[in-house]
C-alpha cells in the first residue's frame, strides 16, 4: 500500500537553500529565534509570489528567491489546520511550530526539489 502524501511548497532565499542542500535536500533548517513558526504553503502560485516579490528584495535572502516543492505524509499534516493569510484564497499555508520542525522533516517523503528561481531585477 502506498502512503498518501501532500505536495507542499516553500519559498526560500539563498541562505536557506544552502542549508537545505547541506541536508542532502531532505529537510529544512531550524528556525531562527525570531521565527516561531515554519510555514510551508499549499500551492505554487503563492510560493512564487513570495519568492519573486519578497525574497528578491530581501538582503537576508541574498536578493534571490527559490520555490521548493516536496511531499509530506498526509496523515502527519492532518494534525494542523490550513491557515488563510491575506485577502486571497490562494494564500494558504500550514503553521508548524519551530520546535516541531524536526518531526516535520522526518515526515518529508523523497527529496526537496527546487522548481523555480527569481533574481532581483536590476
Amino acid at each position: 500500500m502506498t502512503e498518501e502524501t501532500t505536495i507542499l511548497f516553500r519559498p526560500v532565499g539563498q541562505k536557506e537553500l544552502d542549508l537545505i542542500e547541506q541536508s542532502g535536500f531532505t529537510g529544512f533548517p531550524p528556525r531562527l529565534e525570531i521565527q516561531p513558526i515554519f510555514y510551508p504553503v499549499l500551492n505554487q502560485e503563492y510560493a512564487t509570489q513570495i519568492a519573486r516579490d519578497w525574497n528578491t528584495k530581501d538582503a537576508a535572502s541574498g536578493y534571490v528567491g527559490y520555490v521548493t516543492r516536496f511531499h509530506v505524509r498526509s496523515d502527519y499534516l492532518s494534525q494542523y489546520d490550513v491557515q488563510i493569510v491575506g485577502a486571497a484564497a490562494v494564500h494558504q499555508e500550514y503553521w508548524i511550530p519551530a520546535e516541531k520542525l524536526d518531526e516535520f522533516n522526518k515526515n518529508i517523503v523523497g527529496k526537496i526539489e527546487v522548481i523555480d528561481r527569481f533574481d532581483r531585477a536590476t
